[in-house]
């Protein structure tokens, strides 16, 4: 066999110096060329100072055509510049081992660092990317996301690029690399001009699995980065010829090779070697009999085999074959049965013949795939079985890890050993602790077929359900349902079945299933703690149904559920904050509603253990709903410190995907009540970012986009708000079990309006109104649209209008919070003129300042100077702009200052300058006021105390608790001040 088509050195090499010199690879001089200008470029740029200089190599071909002979070229060449060069092989019977070649490429570099250097490399990702990497061993029963294990490998690989600058890496037979190890490639081949790494990649025409449709996309987005290799010319193909036969080829001969081969550089290598084993002559006369001896050659079958090797060589071969790359000589002669001496002696022999290569005490590997593919093909199905489970055996013998023996385990015929189905189900729980849940379906799915024993089965299932249910929710609700139909499921794991097939269902958008299924599961559950959970999950359901026949019933039974519950128990906690929250939704008082939340939660108002963010008893759901009720009755300072709290434990946890996308959510939901857009906008296309990741039409990226939208309006980007909504098809219909489904109506309302398509904004936002209102649902925080309807009325039909906003004035009385009371005034006070507007606005004023709401506060100051200045009162008007002015630019909206600054240019005044948020930003004058409205003064006392006029008081007051994100209630505990009761009665 000759060099242009082998495969040269085994996968996992490391090189950091020069490489011995290889033999010239005929047609492949402009691959060596573009090679050589790559190396040259990174490391020019690299000695340069850059550090954002990478590219790809990128070549494929069919089998023996000569692409690992490429891959050879680019070590030496890297070589000879002393570069750093990693690389690792797929294996084509290792393709469901995770990260199987990740770690080729990496673990032995990253093995090899000094602890502070590996320190350094892992940083806070080590136990998260570690058990992938294989550095260390994955914790029992945990259970990594896939996301977060992908971000981290993604941080281990910036720093070892980054400490090996600049690095090579060459990744062979792309084609047959694991899930998990093909995605890690894809995004290394994305990110490649970012770091210090040339990547170089090859794979067989035609063989890139179905889910490489990212590296598929890549390839053609790189295509002048990609060389499709052909075969060999008849010139190329005679240069062969005479290099490996004796003086006195035929040109004829040297043709037909050409012909029957097609000029693949290792089918001729295979060729050439039959001729010399047969003895024939290159010469014209034996032409003829190339086309038998390349049928040979090509097939490589038994008899091929028998006829190469001896009888012990083959069998050694074979065995070698079953544990197809990276082989342990010790291994590969137990399966075949041999004496160590015997093994010995084999090995000499595939080395001389070139099958393979490598040093003695091993691990070994093929010359090329092809020559394993043959072997493997050549072991009769019955044998090959048997082969497999002896391997999976002596790797466990001699102490490889699980993963490495349950491959062999797969490919075993089911026979009823429990000791096979505990073997499997260990290694679905090692997968699942790496990050790899698609490795632990195939395990699982394997034990089910062994089969397990009948009272195991439905657990197994239960297994296989949870395995499933971050790629495959669908699959996931079937397998539950299947094991909640059978028995042998414990109660407790009875009620876990349940809890988590609801979860499936609910964020499916199948709400009223979710709630049918635990209710259901409760009614068969004795009384106790299982029955509860239960229970509350199903007014968990209930509550975001977006419809609900008998809503006002439910709502009488959570009561009547929350009261009968005893004490301080989860359930009993979980159920109050339930109720607080459905009144808050249904618009009722708002202080009633937090002082029952209060009781919820613990003396310093932070989530109880069974209530929290890394709780499985009930989910997300929970501390959700709780930061919700806190963000809709303006308890903006708790819910800021539940969301960070969110986010904080997520990212310790290692949850970067759905969990972290919803914390960066809520967390920009909160700063935009807040008026800090900004921020909020920052953390709302940070959750986008992550929405994508996750795939399309998730509730997160109806969440994320919705609000998003809304933070956009209010900084006066206009029309990127409607091209986000067209983007992501931000319309009705809207997601069933999105967040933002009972407000979603009204957000485009907004939009509609801010596109001054008052027509199709009112018909939206009529439609949202009987739907919020037959819900029951009247928080005119959560979803303002009668307001809103107002304005859009308000030309065609004004004293529609002013009913409607008449509406939405009453129901934020109601609720008792003083920014839905103040936002409410200011809609209506656009629909009606003079002075009553400007006593409308006087009014809204008031009440937002004693909010955090400080868009709405802005927005107000802003439309109550444009009306004092349209009534003459210029001096007033100047006043409340100047307030306005400041307070929008604070709040960083753009559009706002534009009209603040129109006003304020017609009055002859210049804008304030910018100034920052924050507790710690308060100034003295505003500690003082805040310190006395702490111990319960209202500002005409506050104004008698200090001597200063109201005006001025109110002031400082809205500044205070615009920058602490509080209300007038919750100020003393934001401060670390305790309430007292005022001086003066």
């Amino acid at each position: 066999m000759t060099e242009q088509g082998s495969a040269g050195s085994p996968g996992g090499q490391r090189t950091g110096g020069p490489e011995p010199q290889l033999p010239p690879l005929y047609e492949r001089e402009a691959a060596i060329r573009d090679a050589e200008r790559a190396v040259e470029a990174i490391s020019r740029q690299y000695a340069a100072g850059g550090i954002e200089l990478g590219s790809l190599l990128l070549y494929s071909g069919t089998a023996g055509v000569g692409k690992t002979s490429m891959l050879q070229q680019v070590r030496a060449i890297a070589g000879r510049r002393g570069l750093t060069v990693l690389s690792g092989r797929a294996g084509e019977l290792r393709t469901n081992e995770p990260f199987h070649l990740l770690r080729q490429l990496l673990m032995g570099e990253l093995s090899a660092l000094p602890p502070e250097l590996q320190g350094e490399v892992l940083g806070p990702w080590r136990e998260i990317a570690g058990p992938a990497l294989g550095l260390i061993p994955p914790v029992p029963g945990e259970e990594l996301d896939p996301a977060s294990v992908r971000l981290g490998l993604e941080y281990v690989t910036t720093q070892l690029a980054r400490l090996r600058a600049p690095l090579v890496l060459l990744v062979d037979d792309l084609q047959w690399a694991d899930q998990e190890s093909l995605t890690w490639v894809e995004s290394l081949a994305v990110r490649c001009p970012e770091l210090p790494v040339l990547l170089a990649i090859a794979w067989r025409s035609g063989d890139l699995p179905e889910q490489a449709q990212a590296f598929r996309s890549l390839v053609a987005t790189n295509s002048h980065r990609h060389l499709e290799f052909q075969g060999l010319n008849p010139s190329s193909t005679g240069k062969l010829v005479r290099a490996a036969l004796a003086e006195g080829v035929e040109d004829s001969f040297n043709r037909q090779i050409w012909a029957v081969t097609d000029g693949n550089p290792f089918l001729v290598g295979a060729l050439l070697a039959k001729v010399r084993d047969s003895g024939i002559e290159p010469v014209h006369d034996n032409v003829q009999m190339l086309h038998q001896l390349a049928a040979e050659a090509q097939g490589m079958d038994r008899a091929y085999w028998h006829g190469k090797l001896t009888v012990s060589t083959f069998n050694f071969a074979q065995a070698a074959a079953i544990l197809g790359t990276e082989i342990r000589p010790e291994v590969a002669t137990r399966i075949a049965g041999m004496t160590p001496a015997a093994a010995a002696t084999a090995i000499a022999e595939l080395r001389v013949k070139k099958v393979l290569s490598g040093p003695a005490d091993g691990p070994l590997e093929f010359e090329h795939p092809l020559l394993a593919t043959s072997l493997y093909q050549s072991i009769r199905s019955g044998i090959r079985t048997a082969m497999h489970g002896k391997a999976a055996v002596e790797l466990e013998n001699i102490g490889a890890q699980l993963v490495e023996s349950t491959r062999h385990l797969l490919e075993t015929h089911a026979e009823g050993d429990l000791e096979v189905v505990d073997k499997l189900r260990k290694a679905a729980r090692e997968h699942l602790a790496v990050g790899a849940p698609d490795a632990a379906v195939r395990c699982l799915d394997r034990a089910l077929a062994e089969p397990p024993a009948d009272e195991d089965r439905a657990e197994v299932i239960y297994e296989l359900a949870c395995a499933n249910l971050l790629t495959n929710p669908l699959a996931t609700v079937n397998q539950l349902r299947r094991a909640l139909e059978m028995p042998g499921l414990g109660a407790e794991l009875r009620v876990d079945a349940a809890f988590r097939l609801s979860e499936v269902l609910g964020h499916s958008g199948k709400l009223v299933e979710a709630a049918d299924v635990t209710l259901q599961e409760a009614g068969r559950t004795g009384p106790g703690p299982g029955r509860t959970r239960l229970e509350v999950a199903h007014f968990i359901w209930c509550l975001f149904q977006s419809e609900e026949a008998d809503a006002a019933a439910r709502s009488e039974r959570l009561a009547a559920y929350a009261a009968a519950l005893p004490g301080d128990t989860p359930a009993a906690r979980a159920a109050r904050a339930l109720r607080a929250w459905d009144l808050v939704v249904q618009g009722e008082d708002a202080a009633a509603a937090l002082e029952l939340m209060d009781t919820a939660l613990l003396p310093d108002g932070r989530l109880p253990e069974e209530l929290g963010w890394m709780s499985a008893t009930w989910g997300l759901e929970m501390p959700a709903i709780i930061g919700m009720t806190h963000i809709y009755a303006d308890r903006l300072d708790r819910a800021e410190r539940l969301f960070e709290e969110a986010a904080t434990a997520f990212d310790m946890a290692g949850w970067h995907g759905g969990h972290l996308g919803f914390a960066y959510f809520f967390m920009g939901l909160v700063r935009y009540r807040r008026g800090a857009l900004a921020d909020a906008e920052e953390f709302l296309r940070g959750a986008l970012r992550i929405a994508r990741r996750l795939g399309p039409g998730l509730p997160l990226q109806w969440d994320t986009v919705g609000v998003l939208a809304d933070t956009l309006l209010a900084r006066g980007k206009v029309e990127e708000a409607w091209k986000l909504a067209l983007e992501y098809g931000f319309a009705p219909p809207f997601h069933p079990s999105a967040l933002v489904l009972p407000h979603a109506g009204t957000l485009y309302g907004k939009l509609l309006l801010a596109q001054r398509d008052h027509e199709r904004a009112a018909e939206v936002l009529e439609l949202a109104g009987r739907q919020l209102a037959e819900r029951g649902w009247a928080n005119s925080i959560w979803a303002p649209w009668a307001g809103h309807l107002a304005l859009a009325v308000a030309d065609t039909d004004p004293d529609r209008a002013l009913e409607l906003a008449d509406q939405e004035v009453v129901r934020a009385r109601r609720l008792g919070v003083d920014s839905a009371i103040g936002s409410a005034l200011r809609m209506k006070a656009a629909v009606v003129e003079g002075q009553p507007a400007v006593d409308l606005l006087f009014e809204a004023v008031d009440h937002l300042g004693r909010s955090p709401a400080g868009y709405e506060h802005a927005f107000a100051l802003v439309e109550l100077g444009a009306a004092l200045r349209r009534a003459g009162r210029l001096a007033e008007a100047t006043e409340q702009l100047h307030q306005g002015m400041e307070l929008a630019v604070e709040c960083n909206a753009d559009g706002l200052v534009a009209r603040a600054r129109g006003e304020l240019r017609a009055s002859g005044l210049r804008p304030n300058r910018l100034r920052s948020t924050g507790q710690e930003t308060l100034s003295r004058a505003e500690w003082q006021v805040a310190e006395l409205a702490a111990t319960g003064l209202i500002p005409m006392q506050i104004a008698e105390r200090l001597d200063l006029p109201v005006n001025l008081v109110h002031r400082r007051l809205a500044a205070v608790h615009r920058k602490t994100g509080t209300t007038r209630e919750s100020l003393p505990a934001a401060l670390g001040l305790q309430r007292k009761r005022p001086d003066n009665p």
